[in-house]
């Protein structure tokens, strides 16, 4: 009980300060440490960090570190593809998701070590009165959220390792505005990844209230000590945190019996013929992110052009 709780104040603290991380902790922590099966540990890491999330929020808001017009936009994206993410997760088994999990872990955290952007975005104006931009490029954020969103309902997390770089690499918020606003789309994603899953998985309440309770007090902590950190070695801290665990957790899923188990799945006409169809689907919203991303590029250049 006293561990448990000790790893729920953890995670809520990294909640607070690095805005995400939360879950990337919380479902290897009831897996590998508590035993839990992993889609009961999904559920419950969407209930414990949504809460948490909203907890965290409230300190982040109060200092001006939340972009609402870009995070409402990203959140109501996201919330669409974490649902799909949460009802196509059923179709796989629970090895292979935790599998997937550290895959997109390890990408993730990378990305962060290497990023090059500064706080300052180089392509968005920034308001210099908040860390917010002044034009919110709606088309870029409605995308950005549908992806993050989906990829995060998929493999049972709020999505805050995913979702910060997205705001800081793809939107161009800096780092204190991704961290706080990061918070707003993690409590509306966890909302829509458990209705994905809640109708095949059952959650234990006294499980989640004892995880829950800690992860809040943590994240009220990590939430007052954000203000005192430079945003450079928060997001310093938060890819070699996300990296770590991704290592771990790829150390654990990868064994004889997951390769078996994902031979045996391909084998299967049916399952071959939805990964095809998936893998395709994937790169048709790449391609798509791409167009996006790049005519809201032009719209900014001919607009600056225009009142130049």
């Amino acid at each position: 009980m006293f561990l448990t709780l000790g790893l729920a104040i953890v995670i809520g603290l990294l909640l607070g300060l690095l805005g995400g991380g939360g879950s990337i902790l919380t479902v290897p922590m009831l897996v590998y440490v508590l035993h839990i099966e992993p889609k009961q540990a999904i559920v419950t890491s969407f209930v414990v960090v949504g809460i948490s999330s909203l907890m965290a929020l409230i300190s982040h808001a109060r200092r001006g570190f939340v972009c609402w017009k870009s995070g409402l936009f990203f959140g109501l994206a996201g919330m669409v593809g974490a649902f799909g993410g949460g009802r196509l997760a059923a179709h796989f088994a629970d090895d292979i998701l935790m599998a997937l999990f550290g895959l997109v872990s390890l990408s993730t955290g990378l990305l962060m070590l290497r990023g090059k952007r500064d706080e300052t975005p180089t392509d968005l104006a920034v308001n210099p009165t908040s860390v917010c931009p002044l034009r919110v490029p709606f088309f870029r954020v409605l995308f950005d959220g549908f992806f993050v969103g989906g990829l995060t309902g998929m493999v049972g997390v709020g999505g805050g390792f995913l979702i910060v770089p997205a705001l800081t690499l793809l939107v161009g918020l800096p780092m204190q505005g991704a961290v706080g606003t990061s918070l707003l789309i993690i409590a509306m994603n966890a909302v829509a990844g458990l209705s994905g899953y809640s109708q095949y998985v059952a959650l234990d309440w006294e499980l989640t209230g004892l995880v829950g309770a800690g992860a809040i007090f943590g994240s009220a902590i990590g939430a007052w000590l954000s203000a005192y950190v430079k945003p450079a070695l928060l997001r310093k801290a938060f890819g070699i945190m996300v990296t770590l665990v991704a290592a771990y957790v790829l150390s654990q899923a990868v064994s004889a019996q997951m390769l078996d188990s994902l031979q045996q799945w391909l084998t299967n006409a049916a399952d071959a013929g939805r990964l095809l169809v998936g893998l395709l689907l994937l790169l048709l919203l790449l391609r798509i992110g791409h167009w996006v991303h790049k005519a809201d590029a032009a719209v900014f250049t001919l607009n600056k052009v225009s009142k130049g």
